[in-house]
């Protein structure tokens, strides 16, 4: 672990309430070809698009009309900008008959090499008010290894054209830590991003997934990721960076130029806010009970053209389990979690004490909040708080 210090005081992000109104989010599992390190659910499987929309409009109709008016909708995947306009219209029109506040926040995932002026002026057209753009790397050695369909001029590119369409909502997505990658080299990204000045940075650090191209070459010992602490020392230097050109550091690999302009989709799961997932794969929760859709595109549409809900799996969750689980998810965010949520057991409070102590955790008011440290290990402090007290 490296040493660093917490930022100085609680930000508007660290202090804002905790978002309440539903989210739905529309998993597109389409793609042109399937990046070496994606573990989502997606695959190159053209021609099945209209089947997949049909599928989709029907789910809506059983599902999504139970629900209370949604203020996030989030059309992720996949690879949404691979549907074509037609497609994404008819999506569109699907999610129309669910019902929507009037400030909704409205997020389409797209990869650069899908992006043109006229394109990103039908999205805007659609009501697209926010758009992730998957940029991953300036770098064009990184972009080919990683498998990405554009090079670093198309990211640049792909930004103006959405600006010029009028989008004020941009969030730049990067991966970073790959094999020999150096500290220098992960900055010329992340200085490019913040030269852009998006309203919003993604940095994740590549994992290597089981089921992946990437995961297997690690496994044999083909590829070498960096080592933990080469990682954690990037980590923190990255995060100062972003902060010094004034962005908040909300969530362990999020980062916003204002808290408006914080994701508020993302941020309902680390909330436990309820949120409907639509199409296979797709996750729903209803504040008690989780539930998952097939993982396949034929099943999908097979089980909803019988008629029948197409649900993988689904687990109730009780108070103790909810707990454990805010404790988990809170400990990854700049809100971090409530002094309550420890429960009765004087073990978690001694243990909380002694990360506090050991500069991963601060005290603020009446919640818990990770310090930069601390974020750096958020699954270990949840850890050591619950599972940890229960020994």
């Amino acid at each position: 672990m490296v040493a660093a210090e917490p930022p100085a005081g609680p930000s508007a992000a660290e202090t804002a309430p905790s978002p309440s109104r539903p989210g739905v989010y529309v998993h597109v599992p389409f793609c042109r070809k399937k990046c070496r390190y994606c573990g989502f659910y997606s695959g190159t499987w053209r021609g099945r698009e209209a089947a997949y929309l049909d599928a989709l409009a029907r789910e809506v109709a059983l599902r999504g009309l139970d629900w209370p008016a949604f203020d996030t909708c989030y059309i992720g995947g996949g690879t949404p900008s691979v549907v074509p306009d037609a497609g994404l219209e008819r999506l569109v029109s699907t999610l129309a008959e669910l019902a929507f506040s009037a400030d909704t926040e409205r997020t389409l995932e797209v990869n650069p090499a899908d992006v043109t002026l006229v394109r990103a002026r039908r999205w805007r057209a659609l009501g697209c008010n926010r758009i992730s753009v998957g940029v991953q790397s300036f770098r064009a050695e990184e972009l080919r290894w990683l498998g990405r369909r554009h090079d670093p001029e198309g990211a640049l590119r792909a930004v103006r054209a959405l600006r010029a369409a009028g989008f004020d909502r941009l969030g730049l997505d990067l991966v970073q830590g790959l094999p020999g990658q150096s500290l220098e080299q992960r900055l010329v990204s992340l200085r490019r991003v913040i030269e852009l000045e998006p309203e919003h940075v993604s940095c994740y650090e590549l994992t290597a997934e089981a089921e992946t191209p990437l995961g297997r070459d690690v496994a044999a010992g083909r590829v070498h990721l960096p080592e933990a602490d080469v990682a954690a020392e990037a980590y923190v230097v990255c995060s100062e960076t972003l902060r010094q050109a004034g962005y908040l550091h909300y969530e362990v690999s999020n980062f916003a130029r204002a808290e408006e302009h914080c994701s508020r989709h993302n941020r309902k799961y680390w909330e436990q806010v309820p949120t409907l997932g639509l199409g296979p794969a797709a996750h729903s929760f209803d504040g008690r009970r989780r539930w998952a859709n097939v993982r396949s595109v034929d099943a999908y549409c097979e089980a909803l053209s019988a008629g029948d809900q197409a649900t993988q799996q689904t687990e109730h969750l009780d108070a103790e389990a909810l707990r454990w689980e805010r404790v988990a998810l809170g400990l990854r965010t700049s809100r971090g979690i409530a002094k309550a949520d420890l429960g009765p057991d004087a073990s978690a409070r001694s243990t909380a004490c002694e990360l506090v102590a050991q500069g991963l955790l601060e005290v603020r008011a009446d919640r818990l909040v990770p310090t930069l440290s601390g974020l750096l290990v958020a699954d270990a402090l949840a850890r050591r708080l619950l599972f940890g007290a229960a020994r």
